[in-house]
């Protein structure tokens, strides 16, 4: 199976070679290095790795945690291939062929793009600011894994940012701008893999997305609401 793995390391010459000579000892398969951040003499990586199934990921864990200054931030299954910036502009190329079925299919791809579980779009109600006890926003359109019904966070229209929920769900929001639609995208809490928070970088990314589909989109956001509840008599 495909992992992400979560490193914070030291930003110093020979540490990156000896994250990925644990991983190979412990029997993962390197397939794609993404460097999220560099600052303050720290660096933090997202490891792709082919991970043997029969495997423990324990062995993995400690193997990291016996480097110095290495941190694990995360472990956890990864959808799909590894992927680049480049199938951003795929994805949107896409969107703008068919702009009908524009939102199903950015819901359906992000989460292979961010390494998530899945995605919905949500729509916040117009008065959400007035409500007392919290946002209750409806989905409009979820992603094939989503679970029914989705569990979201309390969400706003107002910007993109990193959430997690009292259960250990991690969530990245962005507001299209328009109509209280919200993208929401989430990695749940599993037991024993824990995946990581969504890192800035990674919700930059879903703001960018979300705001170049919103222009190519247009008036069609408008149209995007919980669908029909259907009376069994």
């Amino acid at each position: 199976m495909l992992l992400r793995v979560r490193v914070t390391l030291p930003d110093r010459p020979g540490t990156l070679g000896q994250v990925a000579r644990t991983l190979g000892v412990s029997g993962a398969d390197i397939v794609q290095v993404v460097v999220l951040e560099r600052l303050g003499g720290r660096a933090v990586d997202d490891f792709t790795v082919v991970w043997p199934g029969a495997a423990r990921v324990e062995r993995l864990l400690a193997g990291l945690a016996a480097i110095p200054g290495v941190r694990v931030d995360g472990v956890w299954q990864a959808i799909g291939a590894p992927t680049t910036t480049g199938q951003d502009a795929e994805l949107l190329a896409q969107i703008a062929a068919n702009p009908a079925d524009g939102v199903a299919t950015l819901v359906d791809a992000v989460p292979g793009l961010l390494a998530a579980d899945w995605a919905v779009a949500a729509v916040v109600p117009v008065d959400w600011a007035s409500r007392a006890g919290g946002t209750a926003a409806t989905v409009g359109q979820a992603s094939w894994r989503a679970p029914q019904p989705p569990r979201l966070p309390e969400i706003t229209p107002l910007r993109a940012r990193a959430l997690t929920g009292a259960d250990g769900n991690h969530f990245a929001v962005a507001p299209f701008g328009r109509a209280g639609l919200v993208l929401v995208v989430a990695r749940d809490h599993t037991e024993p893999l824990t995946a990581a928070g969504f890192h800035a970088t990674e919700v930059d990314r879903l703001a960018q997305l979300v705001r170049a589909s919103a222009v190519i989109l247009g008036d069609r956001l408008d149209l995007v609401g919980p669908p029909p509840v259907t009376s069994h008599t």
